[in-house]
């Protein structure tokens, strides 16, 4: 305790004394700006973003939420914005990096670029743009009968927890030449780079601004994460921000894998569901999913993600550490493809052939209740797994022993 000279408790910063020392320690700039916005901030495993309750957010001059969960860690967020019909959110911008998909209706975006000089593009539902790092810009409702709802993930929590300041955050005038990328992005357009070309492992990149259509844009075979498995990364903005589209064919799933916190994943077309669960644990955590339902892995849970409708399904996921800037050292792993390595081989993957057989039997009750038929025959014995007693789908969930350090 600092005192004065004659040994009294001494006022701290700011004139604060003794009794105040609890106001002025483990703070959370981030989560105190969320409350001070005025709107709701829901807080679940995950939501249906589409039905959150939203109310007026005077910062964009429209209607949002937040949409926090208890897997964004320390670095990722999301809210929801609402734009009435025929009405355009206030010119807005920040430090932080932020991807929007659009949940509903049509609209278009102004960017003003640095230097002079703007960009308007038009979008629709499952669009997906990044908006370039401190660039002004302006959301608006192109409908007079609809309202247009987007969801913004984006790296808030580190922005404003690193300067605690946000007024700096809001009101910085520093430019970015470099993040706006060829200004042709905006319209769509991009460029595709691949590397790990030669292994299961291969990143497919489209570095761009905006993607019009998430549900018809082109994907890559990835059958490192399972067979007929479709993805592609994306480098939006120049930004230390990632995003990647994945796709399960019908009657198939994903390898359960696990990473950190953050990642927030939202359901683009199709049906199905995903199962989470840590090490040791005896019970699934199932978390439906169609498009508008989004949800984020908490830090090192394994996550399945399953196909039980009859159609392929997508999914988008924006996280921190892009493939071009990983940021952090477990997704520089993932950019090398270390991701689709094996738990047994001090990966974060599990193999089809070492996971529990409650997660498939789990997928052909769901299957039965959908009227599809099971495309991985190839791999398990399906009949066998239909007839297990009822004692060997209990217990703890069944998991490879990890040889470690998994990263």
């Amino acid at each position: 305790m600092v005192t004065t000279a004659d040994g009294a408790p001494a006022a701290g910063p700011g004139g604060a004394g003794p009794d105040d020392d609890g106001k002025r320690f483990l703070l959370d700039p981030y989560k105190d700006w969320a409350a001070g916005e005025g709107i709701p901030v829901h807080y679940d495993f995950g939501h249906d973003l589409l039905t959150l309750e939203t109310a007026p957010w005077d910062r964009y001059d429209a209607r949002g939420c937040f949409a926090h969960t208890h897997g964004m860690g320390d670095f990722m967020t999301n809210y929801v914005i609402e734009v009435l019909p025929a009405k355009k959110t206030r010119p807005v911008k920040h430090l932080y990096e932020a991807f929007f998909y659009v949940l509903a209706g049509y609209g278009s975006t102004t960017v003003w670029l640095p230097g002079g000089g703007s960009r308007t593009f038009e979008w629709g539902p499952k669009a997906l743009f990044a908006i370039p790092l401190n660039c002004t810009y302006q959301i608006m409702n192109t409908s007079g009968s609809e309202p247009v709802r987007l969801s913004c993930t984006s790296d808030a929590p580190l922005t404003l927890n690193l300067y605690h300041n946000v007024d700096f955050v809001f009101g910085n005038d520093f430019e970015f030449p470099e993040r706006v990328g060829d200004v042709a992005y905006f319209g769509g357009e991009g460029a595709l780079s691949v590397y790990n070309k030669d292994s299961v492992k291969v990143q497919n990149v489209w570095e761009t601004n905006f993607v019009h259509d998430l549900t018809s844009f082109r994907l890559y075979e990835f059958e490192g994460r399972g067979k007929g498995s479709l993805n592609v990364n994306f480098l939006l903005a120049e930004g230390t921000m990632h995003a990647h589209v994945s796709q399960m064919p019908v009657g198939r799933y994903k390898k359960a894998h696990r990473h950190a916190a953050g990642t927030h994943v939202h359901a683009v077309d199709g049906e199905g569901h995903s199962l989470l669960w840590y090490e040791g644990d005896a019970e699934f955590k199932e978390f439906p999913w169609r498009h508008g339902f989004m949800y984020t892995p908490p830090f090192w849970m394994f996550h399945q993600h399953f196909n039980t409708g009859p159609r392929p399904a997508r999914y988008v996921a924006c996280s921190l550490g892009s493939r071009r800037y990983p940021f952090l050292a477990m997704r520089r792993k993932s950019a090398e493809g270390s991701g689709a390595v094996s738990v047994s081989q001090g990966g974060r993957q599990i193999e089809y052939e070492d996971q529990d057989p409650r997660v498939h039997r789990k997928f052909l009750e769901a299957l039965d209740r959908s009227g599809v038929r099971s495309q991985m025959g190839d791999v398990f014995d399906e009949d066998a797994i239909r007839s297990l007693p009822p004692e060997a789908l209990t217990g703890v969930i069944r998991t490879p022993v990890s040889t470690g350090p998994a990263v």
